[in-house]
């Protein structure tokens, strides 16, 4: 790990850095979802889009 870092022409102590940053993620607030989250009803297997493949259902609740 760097000792130092220099930016713009200036060197500051990385452990300076390092402090700043866990500030900064401390006081950080949580950010807002954009939409709300649904629980997927299907089953295990039709939840991804190889189980999907592995296992097609289109036609399974058709039958006699």
């Amino acid at each position: 790990m760097p000792r130092y870092i220099t930016i713009d022409g200036k060197r500051y102590p990385w452990r300076d850095i390092l402090a700043l940053r866990r500030e900064q993620r401390q006081i950080a607030l949580p950010q807002p979802t954009l939409f709300d989250l649904k629980d997927d009803a299907r089953p295990p297997s039709q939840r991804s889009a190889a189980g999907r493949c592995a296992e097609p259902s289109l036609f399974d609740g058709d039958r006699p």
